[in-house]
């Protein structure tokens, strides 16, 4: 396998799999904040606040994973 098809494969797996899984963790905060509101409607503001920062720190692993990804191909 030439250099730079390793490049493209390993860059191609790193932001699939770090999107997946941050898709998947954005998903189960969702989830747990909706049912979390549901049981407790007056906390909404509160869990919608602290929902978005955990969705943003968990999109941070995506970003990550594209960073990363760039450095394989350009680097």
């Amino acid at each position: 396998m030439e250099v730079e098809a390793a490049k493209a494969l390993a860059a191609g797996l790193a932001i699939g799999i770090g999107a997946v899984g941050s898709a998947v963790g954005e998903g189960i905060i969702a989830g747990k904040a909706m049912e979390a509101i549901g049981r407790n409607p007056e906390v909404r503001d509160k869990i919608t606040t602290l929902m978005f920062v955990t969705m943003a720190i968990a999109e941070s692993t995506a970003i990550y994973a594209l960073v990363i990804s760039l450095i394989l191909l350009f680097g």
